[in-house]
């Protein structure tokens, strides 16, 4: 890690008066440059509030636009503007209209790992860390639809009893986490916590001690006396865990646990587009103004 690159990124910052944002996926050089790391609803909250003239956000593009729709005063950029979520792709503005004329009156409810336009045809966001409260929050004879990861959407409807419309979609990362892999971890390493994010499928899921947002399994891995935990998402979090708590020890649920696209963003890449002050982010006005009301319902949700 060049120092003379971390003076830089320092500099601009100053000079544009800059806030740098990262998810708990980023690389680890990226998650310790930035002035805040977090997840999702962390990362939207902490946007609704930025009182900076320009917010860098070091994640993917649905990331960048919530931010431009929660602030759309500030500059937003995404310093690489490639690094998308598969996930997202898997639902268009287009497909849920044709859906919802499919089951007229139904709410819609969102995950945050949405395109702004899928957004904006929805009636409320949720995010992994508040995904149930939401739901909750939904009077009991309304339709639900939820898109479009329909493991998250699976373990919704396990821990509130809520039947809903599920989405065909999923993180294909977390969707690759099979029993098998979860099994040998807790062989190599038993009884230890196997802890997992809910987008993993439904049979890891039932296999776990706890299943958390990111943010929560940083919390839950605090509140526990044990000094192992076999973690159940991307590795990103493992920088966060080793440093919060460095004397525990963390065991991926499987192997190659990682998404490229969250790692797309590297030292070089993140000072050029502040060098450059390029890739802002832009939402179109009645776009942005529709996601704007799913959004700040899903935040108004405690």
């Amino acid at each position: 890690m060049s120092q003379a690159m971390l003076d830089y990124i320092s500099q601009r910052k100053r000079e544009l008066n800059a806030l740098i944002m990262a998810h708990f996926y980023q690389p680890p050089e990226i998650q310790d440059v930035a002035d805040f790391v977090g997840d999702s609803l962390e990362l939207a909250r902490q946007a609704a509030v930025a009182d900076v003239d320009v917010i860098v956000l070091c994640g993917v593009s649905f990331m960048g636009e919530s931010a431009k729709i929660l602030n759309p005063a500030k500059t937003v950029i995404l310093p690489e503007p490639r690094a998308g979520c598969p996930m997202a792709d898997m639902v268009t503005g287009e497909a849920l209209r044709a859906k919802k004329a499919e089951f007229p009156g139904a709410v819609v409810v969102s995950y945050v790992n949405t395109s702004a336009e899928v957004k904006a045809e929805s009636d409320i966001c949720c995010t992994s860390s508040n995904a149930i409260a939401v739901v909750n929050s939904i009077p009991v004879d309304r339709t639900i639809l939820f898109v479009p990861d329909r493991n998250l959407g699976s373990y919704i409807m396990k821990q509130t009893g809520r039947d809903m419309i599920l989405w065909e979609g999923c993180c294909p990362i977390h969707d690759l986490v099979s029993r098998e892999q979860v099994a040998e971890q807790k062989r190599l390493h038993p009884g230890v916590p196997v802890v997992v994010h809910p987008e993993c499928p439904p049979e890891v899921t039932m296999m776990a001690d706890a299943v958390l947002s990111t943010a929560g399994i940083l919390k839950y891995v605090g509140s526990r006396p044990e000094s192992e935990f076999i973690i159940g998402t991307e590795e990103g979090l493992l920088h966060k865990l080793q440093k919060t708590y460095p004397d525990k020890r963390f065991y991926l649920a499987r192997s190659d646990f990682r998404c490229q696209d969250m790692k797309a963003i590297t030292l070089p890449v993140l000072a050029g587009a502040m060098g450059r002050l390029e890739y802002l982010v832009e939402v179109p006005e009645d776009i942005r103004q529709k996601a704007y009301q799913a959004l700040q319902r899903m935040l108004a949700i405690i």
